[in-house]
C-alpha cells in the first residue's frame, strides 16, 4: 500500500503547485513521499492526514515544506558552455550598451541561487571582466531559506571548490579549516533574498538574469508566467540564461534567440 493515498497525494501535488508552481506528477510522487516522511519526523506528527492539514494552515510550515521539496543541485562553474557565452559575448556587449548610454553599473539576478556558488561565480568572472570604472551588484534568491543561509555564509569545503580555476580560488577565497571562505569583498557585492518564483520580485532594470535548471519543474502555464515576470524585472537591453535541457521554445515571449560562437543565450531587446 502506498504511503499516500492517490486522494491525498492530489491534494498534496495541487497545493505545492498553487502555492511555487512545482509539479509533482507520478515520475517523482516517491521524492515528495519521502519529504512528507521527513517533516513527519521533525514536526512530531503521526500521519501524512495530520501534517496535510498542518501544512495548509501554517504559512510557517508551508514555507518549511516547500524548503524541504526543491532540490538543490548545484556547483561552481556549472555548465561551462554558458560561462564562456557570459565571457565572450555577454558582458563586452552589456559593456558596450552601458558605455553609450553614460551608465557604468550592471545589475545581475540569480534566481534559483541555491547554495551560492552561481552568484559567486558571476561576481568572481564580473571583477576579471569589467572596466575599472564599472560597478556592480548581485541579487541571488531562493525558495529555501537553509539553502540561503549557506549562501549568506559562504563557506564551502574542499569537495564543494574542486571544480574552481587554481587563480580564482587563490584570488577570492580564504583557506579556513575544513575549507574555503569566500572574502569579503565578494560577498558583499551580493544580496540574498528569499523569492518563491510564483510572485513577482520587485525587481527592475536587471542587465543579466540567470533562472537555470528551475523551469524543469514547473509545467507550461507556470513556465510562461515564470518567463513574463523575469521579463518584467530586466532592462529593455538584457540577456536571459535558463538550463540547457530547457528552451522558450514554442512560447510567445519577446525574447530573441541569440546564437553565438559559444552557445545560444536569450535576449530582451525592446
Amino acid at each position: 500500500m502506498s504511503f499516500l493515498s492517490d486522494e491525498l497525494f492530489k491534494k498534496y501535488s495541487d497545493f505545492i503547485y498553487n502555492e511555487s508552481g512545482i509539479t509533482f506528477n507520478s515520475n517523482n510522487r516517491a521524492v515528495l513521499e519521502s519529504r512528507i516522511k521527513d517533516r513527519l519526523r521533525v514536526t512530531g506528527l503521526s500521519t501524512p492526514e495530520e501534517y496535510y492539514n498542518k501544512v495548509v494552515s501554517s504559512k510557517d510550515e508551508t514555507r518549511d515544506f516547500l524548503d524541504s521539496v526543491t532540490t538543490n543541485l548545484t556547483r561552481f562553474f556549472r555548465n561551462n558552455a554558458h560561462w564562456d557565452i557570459f565571457i565572450n559575448h555577454v558582458v563586452p556587449d552589456i559593456i558596450e550598451y552601458k558605455k553609450k548610454r553614460g551608465e557604468r553599473h550592471i545589475n545581475i539576478w540569480s534566481a534559483g541561487c541555491s547554495t551560492g556558488e552561481e552568484p559567486y561565480t558571476i561576481a568572481m568572472l564580473l571583477s576579471e571582466l569589467l572596466p575599472s570604472e564599472f560597478d556592480f551588484k548581485i541579487i541571488g534568491s531562493d525558495i529555501s531559506l537553509t539553502v540561503l543561509l549557506v549562501a549568506r555564509e559562504g563557506f564551502y569545503n574542499d569537495a564543494k571548490v574542486a571544480g574552481i580555476p587554481d587563480k580564482y580560488l587563490e584570488k577570492y577565497f580564504e583557506k579556513v579549516e575544513k575549507g574555503y571562505h569566500i572574502k569579503g569583498f565578494i560577498r558583499e557585492k551580493i544580496q540574498f533574498d528569499y523569492h518563491n518564483l510564483k510572485n513577482d520580485s520587485g525587481l527592475r532594470n536587471m542587465d543579466i538574469v540567470f533562472c537555470r535548471n528551475v523551469l524543469i519543474y514547473f509545467d507550461e502555464a507556470a513556465q510562461k508566467a515564470t518567463i513574463n515576470r523575469l521579463w518584467d524585472s530586466m532592462g529593455s537591453y538584457s540577456y536571459l540564461f535558463i538550463g540547457h535541457s530547457e528552451s522558450l521554445f514554442g512560447m510567445n515571449t519577446g525574447f530573441e534567440f541569440v546564437k553565438t560562437d559559444w552557445g545560444s543565450v536569450y535576449r530582451k531587446r525592446v
